[in-house]
């Protein structure tokens, strides 16, 4: 039978390790959570036992702008460009063609097609989405988290901090 814990912590995933944990508190930012670990480190405390959990994930898209038809073009035709840029360098290695010709042709055929790209695309949204935005997964809150052989320890040297 697979262990899947063992083969996530195999491929450097991070995996919930054997035994029991204790909770050493619960933060509402990442950096607090982290601040509790980094003040145990300073304490010569074994930071190996511990974790730090994200609960209550949810999605949050962060709008960045309005999506507009010039805006929508100029994306895509930046987009091909980079795209032009690598493929002239390819060329360059892979033919006789000069540096210079090999650049200039792979970025005009990458400015045109990722400007058509980016018009179609835009075109069959039909005006549904017309902004730009970015997402992430973001927790509510971190709890840390140490091994239960080493809690009483922990719990120790943070009554320390809180004096």
């Amino acid at each position: 039978m697979i262990n899947l814990a063992t083969m996530q912590s195999r491929r450097g995933t991070p995996a919930q390790p054997p035994g029991e944990q204790v909770s050493l508190g619960s933060c509402t930012t990442y950096a607090e959570a982290q601040s509790v670990v980094d003040y145990l480190a300073d304490q010569h405390f074994e930071v190996e036992t511990t974790q730090i959990i994200g609960s209550d994930l949810r999605m949050v898209e962060q709008v960045t702008g309005r999506l507009t038809w010039p805006r929508a073009l100029l994306s895509g035709a930046a987009s091909g460009a980079w795209f032009g840029v690598f493929v002239g360098l390819l060329l360059t290695i892979l033919s006789t063609t000069t540096f210079l010709r090999a650049m200039v042709w792979g970025l005009m055929w990458g400015v045109l097609f990722g400007g058509i790209f980016a018009a179609v695309g835009y075109g069959l949204t039909g005006g549904r989405r017309d902004f730009t935005s970015r997402s992430a997964t973001v927790p509510s809150r971190f709890e840390v988290l140490v091994a239960a052989a080493h809690s009483e320890h922990a719990l120790t040297v943070l009554a320390g901090a809180a004096r």
